[in-house]
């Protein structure tokens, strides 16, 4: 199958709207390229920060190859595949050779920073092999969308950091990545001690695996009795963290995974006294995008989507509901 001489991509635009467009395709595969047509695509929050830009929107990218460069081996035509946050660095420097490929010094290409005319809100797209990751056979195209970044983001740390069975993980927020933080720390066989600002997500959040709920306007008054070995922050406002230190055990850690711009200010006694870590959290490495979906395929965990067909009305409807916090609790665009 010949390469697509154009493709159809939803962009943002100056007027903060998504707009339908055409994007040219390559006349010729780079070696190491894979060219892919997307049939599901995760709409994350972060795409909601880019709507004003001219650019292809979209991170979560689920496709089936169609054509590879010369000197891919991984991929073959009909594969099914998956692409996130982070495209691709130089391959040379110190962090690209320890898999930090955000951390490039070279030459880093991830989302909003280059290669405007690539992302997963699209009908085709084409990535380098470097972060490209094959679907377990057991996942779902519309379930495996959003494993490709909010899934990432909060297995990632959870592993690295060493949470085992018995261990006690507050999550803070029930959304599109908090409630995927709740089923991967209930698979780990920790007791999930869940946070929340009202009781509407209660019955949610059991049924992903919280063995504990609170609310968080509650916690002087109901707040857990056993101490934390883990908390993640997955909201969206900063939390009373005078509260929620209070509630960490010695030795424990806090990780930051929720995007704020405002500063986070901490209380200095508890975090000296108890000699709590905390960890910023962000991105991965392609073995670790690797380990999230096997994790994710052993254990058969299973995300809570809305789908959206993904044309120009789709994708508008999927960036409401997000904006407005209506969403349950990632949408994902459907070809």
């Amino acid at each position: 199958m010949g390469l697509p001489t154009e493709y159809s991509v939803f962009k943002g635009s100056q007027e903060g709207k998504v707009v339908k467009a055409v994007s040219k395709g390559k006349t010729e595969l780079a070696p190491n390229d894979v060219a892919m047509r997307i049939t599901h695509s995760g709409v994350c929050g972060t795409d909601l920060h880019h709507i004003h830009k001219d650019m292809v929107l979209g991170h979560e990218g689920i496709g089936v190859v169609e054509a590879v460069g010369n000197k891919v081996t991984k991929f073959k035509p009909g594969d099914r595949v998956g692409f996130g946050y982070i495209r691709d660095g130089c391959g040379t420097c110190k962090h690209c050779k320890a898999g930090n490929l955000w951390y490039c010094t070279v030459a880093p290409r991830h989302y909003a920073t280059q290669d405007f005319d690539q992302g997963s809100f699209a009908s085709y797209a084409v990535w380098p092999d470097t972060n490209l990751h094959k679907i377990p056979d057991n996942i779902d195209s519309a379930e495996a969308a959003p494993f490709m970044c909010a899934g990432m983001t909060v297995f990632v740390p959870m592993r690295n950091l060493g949470v085992k069975a018995g261990d006690r993980v507050g999550i803070i927020g029930v959304g599109g990545v908090g409630h995927l933080a709740i089923a991967f720390a209930a698979k780990l066989d920790a007791e999930v001690v869940v946070f929340s600002s009202s009781d509407e997500k209660r019955s949610d959040a059991e049924k992903l695996g919280a063995s504990e709920f609170y609310v968080t306007n509650d916690l002087a008054s109901k707040g857990p009795e056993k101490k934390l070995d883990y908390l993640l922050w997955t909201a969206t406002s900063l939390p009373d963290w005078p509260t929620f230190f209070n509630l960490m055990g010695p030795r424990s850690h806090i990780v930051l995974i929720g995007l704020q711009t405002d500063d986070v200010v901490l209380p200095f006694q508890p975090l000296m006294g108890k000699e709590i870590t905390v960890h910023g959290s962000l991105f991965s490495t392609p073995d670790e995008l690797e380990d999230t979906l096997a994790f994710a395929s052993q254990h058969d965990i299973h995300p809570i989507i809305e789908k959206f067909p993904m044309n120009e009305a789709g994708v508008g409807q999927a960036i409401g509901r997000i904006a407005s916090g209506k969403v349950r609790y990632r949408g994902v665009l459907v070809a």
